[in-house]
């Protein structure tokens, strides 16, 4: 009965500020530890997002320049579409390509690599027809359509972006571009074309790398 008294009048006077000041410490000590690894693991995202990203833009300027082969002869205002078996000439398109760039006034008369002008145009889109030409007999389908009706071919827009990405380390749409022109160390664009694509964030990465030299 005595020690139990005991017990009871020992915790009713509650912790020491001994055992107070040693229990916070052991928590600030945890607190400290987990934030910097915290911070880690948000700037690690962000990274991981932002090589997508640059996966993803320069993956959209390959494909519209795969989509340049056999468009646009120099002065034209639409394209010649020389596709093989069509009877054009010109280099072989890329299998991967379905479609060719039909509207020949994006390009200026220094853009001879025909990459896109802008970032802008990847996300507003470029008229092109369909490689492969359809072709169909001359004979007549029913009462009310043509063969001639079947070959027309409506106007198509192509879109290589659905939205100009973010940057996902400066939270802006601001990238570092450069021609096809320039040389990787370029400072400045000269608005020829966009051949690549780089975060305009300063800084490093977690590896050591520039943000710029990604």
């Amino acid at each position: 009965m005595k020690q139990y008294k005991l017990q009871l009048e020992r915790s009713d006077r509650g912790y020491s500020l001994l055992e107070l000041t040693l229990t916070l410490g052991v928590l600030a000590v945890l607190v400290m530890g987990t934030i910097p690894m915290a911070q880690n693991a948000v700037q690690r995202q962000k990274e991981i997002k932002l090589r997508e990203t640059l996966r993803e833009i320069r993956a959209a300027i390959d494909e519209f320049k795969r989509d340049t082969y056999g468009a646009c002869a120099q002065g034209a205002v639409n394209t010649i579409n020389p596709i093989p078996g069509s009877g054009g000439g010109g280099a072989p398109a890329d299998p991967r390509s379905r479609v060719v760039i039909d509207d020949c006034k994006i390009f200026e008369t220094d853009n001879l690599d025909r990459y896109p002008p802008s970032l802008q145009l990847l996300v507003d889109g470029v008229r092109v027809k369909p490689r492969a030409p359809n072709l169909r007999g001359g004979r007549v389908f029913d009462d009310k359509h043509q063969a001639t009706d079947v070959n027309e071919e409506k106007e198509i827009k192509k879109i290589y972006l659905r939205e100009l990405p973010i940057d996902p380390i400066t939270g802006e749409k601001e990238w570092k571009l450069r021609s096809s022109y320039q040389g990787a160390d370029a400072d400045s664009w000269d608005e020829v074309n966009v051949f690549d694509v780089r975060s305009a964030a300063k800084g490093e990465g977690m590896n050591g790398e520039k943000y710029s030299d990604w």
